[in-house]
């Protein structure tokens, strides 16, 4: 059974050889590759290239174009601090829209023509052709809450929710509709998956996240299955507050980080969703060992069965050490779902 056909076949909630494993490799990535991380986020061929040699050397199930969360808010003119060796950053204190009345006038790009858009795009085509259908291709792109951080800056969307709350649903539209046309291009270069990256959400609070976060990120995951794809939401944090509306937005996959109680995760988000976590990635997969790693993965996987995909809470630290690593995959290949 390949990875591709093993994740396909969990999500299904068909029977499998074994746990699909699905960690997020960004920088452990680049790392591998003997890439610096800048070339890593600015060249598809040089992040095409370090993914299919981490997913060959450890037999991830998956192949991902993640890399960073600037890329939209670059196209869209955001000031965009570039890292020889670490991941770009949004420049907040002078946000795009740090003049919120520029909103009006901001279009959206075309993620065919701007430049860190279409490099996502080109990655996704690669990937396909390389990977054929031995792994499944992920593409990316920011949720709504996330997005509009990066555009309007994190501290003053917290205060827009509360001070000016017409002007985060108009931002959130505006989102939606950029995140909707990207997701959509990269399946049709060949993305079997999108991954959502929705971050802030995990900050906003039950009420907000029900008022003004889940109807724009329902409406992403509906679009994104229209568009012929699947989706895997990733929402870093604490997310214990949002976990009902995170069940109900029909995600393909939800992926949990480590400060959720996976038995939690199960009982909020319900008995049939995928869920994938979540051992610390500190703590548990770069700072333990194989022992105590496959012991954390036992536990989660007790308590998040049946449906349930091997991976990290968050991304793979780039200093893990490598039998740490292959831990992780020998776990889901040690373990085949009842």
């Amino acid at each position: 059974m390949t990875g591709r056909e093993r994740i396909l076949r969990t999500i299904s909630r068909e029977q499998t050889d074994h746990l699909a494993c699905m960690p997020i490799t960004m920088m452990f990535a680049a790392d591998l590759a003997g890439v610096a991380y800048l070339d890593y986020v600015t060249d598809y061929k040089t992040l095409v290239d370090a993914q299919l040699r981490v997913a060959e050397v450890f037999g991830i199930d998956h192949v991902s174009c993640i890399s960073d969360p600037a890329r939209e808010a670059a196209d869209c003119g955001a000031k965009i601090q570039f890292f020889e060796n670490q991941p770009p950053a949004i420049i907040e204190s002078d946000a795009l829209l740090i003049d919120k009345t520029r909103l009006v006038r901001l279009r959206i790009p075309d993620p065919y023509v701007s430049p860190r858009m279409s490099d996502r795009i080109r990655a996704a085509a690669l990937l396909k052709e390389k990977a054929e259908n031995d792994r499944l291709v992920e593409g990316w792109v920011e949720g709504p809450c996330a997005e509009a951080a990066d555009l309007r800056g994190i501290n003053m969307l917290m205060m827009d929710f509360y001070e000016n709350p017409g002007f985060v649903n108009d931002l959130f539209e505006f989102v939606l509709l950029m995140e909707s046309g990207f997701a959509k291009a990269q399946i049709e270069a060949g993305a079997d998956i999108i991954g959502i990256g929705d971050a802030a959400a995990s900050l906003v609070g039950k009420n907000m996240y029900d008022e003004f976060v889940f109807p724009f990120e329902k409406q992403l995951v509906d679009n994104i299955h229209a568009a012929g794809g699947l989706v895997r939401l990733h929402i870093c944090g604490n997310t214990r507050a949002i976990l009902d509306g995170m069940g109900r937005l029909g995600c393909d996959i939800v992926d949990i980080d480590y400060p959720v109680p996976m038995k939690e995760a199960r009982t909020h988000t319900g008995a049939q969703q995928v869920l994938c976590g979540n051992i610390a990635p500190v703590d548990t997969l770069r700072n333990s060992n194989p022992v105590k790693i496959k012991e954390s993965l036992a536990e989660c996987y007790l308590k998040a069965q049946p449906h349930y995909i091997v991976g990290a809470g968050c991304e793979v630290p780039r200093d893990t050490p490598h039998e740490n690593m292959k831990a992780l995959v020998e776990f889901a290949r040690s373990n085949v779902p009842e």
